[in-house]
């Protein structure tokens, strides 16, 4: 019998869900077995998963289950370099050669676990199943705009925090606006991705100007001086190979309007990145990271940014995966089946 496991994240700052007591009956109803562990911080409340037939573990007891359960979560383990012997659905960023990937690899090979990668559920089109980026999108052009409101009261941006639904942050965005003079301008990479429509949105509901670009507008490779003739940028596309260079090293110091990147993507410590003038990710407590001073410069890279509207992203995300998950009692058809085979290949390649 097919046996999930949900376990509690373990991560600061992360209190979303990948299944809703909603789905949660839905794959009990399948005849799956539900485990779901207590949570200070998950968003959802476990009363409800109790209620569809779930049964309840102690959080963070997922080392114990059984060697037959497939443990689910979004974000990473806790780095304690132990062998992992299960079946793991989660974020495991391993697969484009971050530092930190080729530990977690190392820890499965060590375990004979397996790694089935939420970034790489695809469909028979090689599309994702199911993605938080609209709302990492959304998220991540709030919080570029908090970045670029500091500037003008003459800061930095200082902590952030999460949210209980969008209508509250809009509130609060649109009085801080309301007190900073003028509306910045926006150029959106990706624009017509989710991340890209989230980023879009968010602008678009704060009356700020925002240029659209996808992959039309950047085919040619560059340079790129439009992006400096905007307040905010805003990279929603994914760094990967062939990937161009939207903001080189030679920004920092070039006439520019620009003052604010948003690196939804965040994806800084890839060969890949398509930003130059950073190198590492930013926090909830410090989303703000200055590269330059004079003209100013600030970046932010917050790489669990759904989080910050927990709700409505976990909604989101889970109603996306439910359909898959499904099927997990065939491991090796379909979207598991894909994913399966793209971690032998890294998995090859890493050893």
């Amino acid at each position: 019998m097919t046996h999930i496991w949900l376990r509690a994240e373990q991560r600061p700052n992360e209190d979303r869900a990948g299944l809703t007591p909603e789905g949660a009956k839905a794959v009990i109803d399948k005849g799956f077995t539900l485990t779901v562990e207590e949570s200070r911080s998950r968003i959802i409340p476990l009363d409800g998963y109790r209620a569809a037939g779930a049964r309840i573990a102690p959080e963070g007891s997922w080392p114990d289950a059984p060697r037959d359960a497939i443990i689910f979560g979004l974000k990473e383990l806790p780095e304690d370099g132990t062998p992992l012997v299960h079946r793991h659905i989660m974020f495991g960023h391993a697969f484009k050669g971050q530092p930190a990937g080729r530990i977690l690899l190392d820890r499965f090979a060590a375990g004979g676990g397996t790694l089935y990668d939420l970034e790489y559920l695809l469909d028979e089109s090689g599309r994702r199943v199911a993605a938080f980026g609209y709302w990492a999108g959304f998220a991540g052009a709030a919080v570029s705009l908090k970045c670029w409101l500091a500037q003008q009261a003459g800061g930095i941006c200082g902590p952030v925090s999460s949210y209980p639904d969008k209508d509250a942050l809009l509130a609060e965005l649109r009085g801080a606006l309301d007190g900073a003079g003028r509306t910045p301008s926006a150029i959106v990479i990706g624009a017509r991705g989710r991340v890209g429509t989230g980023a879009s949105d968010l602008c678009e509901a704060m009356g700020m100007p925002v240029t659209k670009w996808d992959m039309a507008e950047t085919a040619h490779g560059g340079p790129f001086p439009e992006i400096a003739r905007h307040d905010i940028f805003l990279n929603a596309i994914l760094a990967m190979p062939g990937t161009p260079v939207f903001v080189p090293r030679s920004t920092l110091t070039e006439p520019r309007a620009l003052s604010v990147i948003g690196d939804v993507a965040c994806d800084p410590t890839s060969d890949f990145s398509p930003i130059k003038v950073y190198d590492r990710t930013t926090s909830w407590e410090a989303p703000a990271l200055r590269v330059h001073e004079d003209p100013v410069l600030d970046v932010t890279a917050i790489d669990n940014l759904p989080s910050l509207l927990p709700l409505e992203s976990s909604q989101d995300y889970a109603a996306q995966l439910l359909p898959s998950l499904l099927t997990l009692d065939d491991l090796d058809a379909g979207v598991w089946g894909r994913a399966k085979a793209i971690y032998d290949q890294h998995m090859g390649e890493h050893a």
